[in-house]
């Protein structure tokens, strides 16, 4: 079932250039949706290294435990995606699944099926049938192309109602290098190492360690910086590949090398763009909503504090209805388990202040801040006055329209 598109989706879409050594297709398997693409195979060159994170959810699908095993040996040739059904809860039968997917890629590509990584999303506890996929893969690997980066960025869609791409372009040693990203998410989001399924791709030529560094650095502050509806997915995967062909550039072998430092704001750039996406597609969102918290007494007691908020189907439910309700606010700081001093807290609505040492603010202005909460993207800030401690949380409001959406996913 088609959803409106989101009234926070971008005017314009960006077009992403070839990355040398990547190449892709999409096709219509049928897995769960009629007349749209609902696969993707992506190959690889020779010399492509890997780094990812994955969901720490107890219940992760059968992608997800296949990417956990290959990602030590730190090398791809092919990525494999299907939308419409997660492979999730599936037993043996999801084991065999990936392990005759990735026997299909690998003959389709010519590589191992270990060289293989696949991600799958969709439905919870319904079987792949990954015989879907026969015929399929080999079909697609005879018309590989390395454009439009909106037909991958389409095929990995389920709930999404607008596609998700970024990228960035760098220079080191005189020689373009190239960043591409595409991501899926809308629902189901609530970061744990990683979240929702996203996929980058760079030409630089970088280590896998050092890759991997940088990915797990900058997950931090970007896809693990966002909730939609508190719920951390059973599949949630975040692949990082790098081909190495940006002509004349030297490896990054080691994370000391300055350039990694570059190179790893780059891909931040990207990963967060594609986060902000995700929070801007949150199922039936009308506002972004960035919940700032600071002078906590650590950085991650203030990330606890402002996840507690962001979380908060209160908080959210106010923000849909435009209602400066800032004592339920209050009530996500206090039940946050964290350091607080209520007579300390203050609390702002954009740079509107709101609430001071314990009580309303002498200022609050309710004309004025209602007028700010009509915005469609809103700055709410917490101050503790206990230590240096700050964070950042991106979220989206909670309107009805997220229960039609999922109170019929399956139907």
């Amino acid at each position: 079932m088609a959803h409106p598109v989101s009234p926070l989706a971008p005017k314009t879409y960006p077009e992403l250039p070839p990355i040398a050594g990547v190449r892709f297709a999409t096709a219509e398997a049928g897995i769960k949706y009629k007349n749209r693409t609902d696969v993707l195979l992506v190959a690889l060159d020779a010399g492509t290294t890997v780094a990812g994170v994955v969901t720490k959810s107890k219940c992760s699908s059968a992608a997800v435990d296949w990417c956990k095993a290959n990602l030590p040996g730190g090398t791809a040739r092919a990525l494999v995606v299907n939308s419409g059904n997660a492979n999730a809860f599936t037993g043996a039968k999801g084991q065999q699944s990936v392990e005759l997917t990735a026997d299909l890629a690998a003959k389709a590509i010519g590589c191992t099926p270990a060289e293989v990584f696949l991600a799958s999303t969709g439905v919870i506890g319904e079987p792949l049938d990954a015989n879907k996929f026969a015929g399929v893969l080999d079909q697609m690997a005879t018309r590989l192309g390395d454009a439009p980066w909106m037909d991958p960025a389409k095929a990995i869609m389920t709930t999404d109602t607008f596609a998700k791409l970024s990228g960035a372009t760098l220079e080191f040693d005189g020689s373009q290098v190239r960043i591409n990203g595409i991501a899926k998410g809308s629902g189901m989001i609530a970061p744990d190492m990683a979240t929702m399924l996203s996929f980058v791709f760079t030409d630089m030529p970088i280590a896998a360690t050092v890759l991997q560094a940088l990915l797990a650095r900058h997950v931090q502050t970007s896809f693990n910086a966002i909730t939609v509806d508190s719920d951390t997915s059973t599949s949630d995967t975040l692949l990082a590949f790098a081909t190495g062909q940006a002509h004349g550039v030297t490896p990054i072998e080691t994370i000391d090398d300055p350039r990694a430092e570059i190179f790893g704001e780059a891909l931040r750039d990207v990963l967060f763009d594609l986060a902000i996406q995700v929070v801007r597609d949150g199922e039936g969102a009308t506002k972004q909503v960035s919940i700032h918290v600071e002078g906590a007494t650590s950085d991650a007691s203030a990330f606890r504090i402002a996840k507690s908020i962001a979380d908060s189907p209160l908080v959210k439910t106010a923000i849909a209805g435009e209602d400066a309700n800032w004592g339920r606010v209050v009530m996500a700081v206090g039940k946050a388990g964290e350091p607080a001093d209520r007579d300390k807290l203050a609390i702002r609505f954009g740079d509107l202040l709101v609430a001071k040492d314990g009580e309303r603010a002498p200022i609050y202005d309710e004309a004025a801040t209602s007028a700010y909460m009509k915005g469609e993207d809103l700055e709410l800030t917490v101050s503790l006055g206990l230590g240096d401690g700050k964070a950042t949380v991106y979220t989206c409001d909670l309107t009805h329209g997220y229960i039609t959406i999922n109170g019929d996913y399956r139907s």
